[in-house]
């Protein structure tokens, strides 16, 4: 049967998203939800609802996930997030070479050719430290909503140090801070710093060839945007929903596929 639809499926730590393409390959219909404990059924009721909206059935879709969950999910290839992040940003942003990603659980850094293939790339090791972990984390220590912290940080005129690459510490260093009666969008904007110094610590690694794309649910904190923008200090391109690039990516792919099997 010829394929009407193309899918990418991204099971994150902390959410999942799922793209929706036609066959000329324009995006249809996306949609994003915790991932909780199970994310597959999470990824399945997503592009269940989609396919209801649109008058499609699941045999008329090839799916690809990607993802920490995309093992758990009956798609019919899965691909890493680095490649997906890869090819998406490569037809988001045909200029770009450099992408840099911040997830849940992780970040990453990845140099691109102009065709959308991965040239070299560098991750963050097992602590949570530079992730949205690491904001959720801090974000309860100040009992604000994680959504919060950016307007949070823009308000600051003096961000405080916060010098511990460990969460664990760092999570220390915000409560002694709040003890000492420091105002809250001062140590907010000093978090957002620390992950900013983190992720571009990181990425020298491979190198930031511009143009730089910065992607990932982070990427939507504009205290977090505002550091990396003063440190990188050049510009910093970001996709209007950063969150769902790798499930685009992944729905790329899997067009890439039906074509390879015609």
């Amino acid at each position: 049967m010829k394929k009407k639809f193309f899918c990418g499926v991204d099971i994150g730590s902390l959410t999942t998203k799922v793209v929706l393409l036609d066959a000329k390959g324009e995006m249809v219909s996306r949609a994003w939800a915790r991932s909780g404990y199970a994310g597959k059924e999470v990824a399945h009721r997503l592009l269940s609802g989609m396919l209801e909206k649109v008058g499609a059935r699941q045999e008329e879709v090839t799916v690809v996930a990607t993802g920490y969950g995309r093992v758990t999910y009956p798609a019919d290839r899965e691909f890493s997030e680095i490649s997906c992040q890869a090819r998406a940003i490569a037809r988001l942003f045909p200029a770009a070479r450099t992408v840099i990603d911040i997830g849940g659980q992780d970040s990453k850094v990845i140099r691109i050719s102009p065709q959308g293939r991965v040239l070299d790339f560098a991750m963050n090791d097992k602590c949570a430290a530079g992730t949205g972990r690491f904001l959720e984390v801090m974000a309860q220590a100040l009992e604000v909503p994680v959504e919060e912290l950016g307007h949070l940080a823009e308000k600051s005129s003096r961000p405080l140090c916060i010098s511990s690459t460990c969460t664990v510490f760092a999570e220390s260093e915000v409560v002694s801070c709040i003890a000492r009666g420091e105002p809250k969008e001062d140590i907010v904007a000093g978090i957002c710093a620390a992950v900013a110094a983190r992720v571009l610590a990181l990425a020298e690694r491979v190198g930031l060839e511009p143009e730089v794309v910065f992607t990932g649910g982070v990427a939507r904190n504009k205290g977090v945007v505002k550091a990396m923008r003063e440190r990188y200090a050049r510009a910093l391109a970001i996709p209007p929903e950063p969150e769902i690039t790798a499930a685009l990516g992944a729905a790329l792919l899997a067009m890439d596929l039906g074509t390879e099997r015609k």
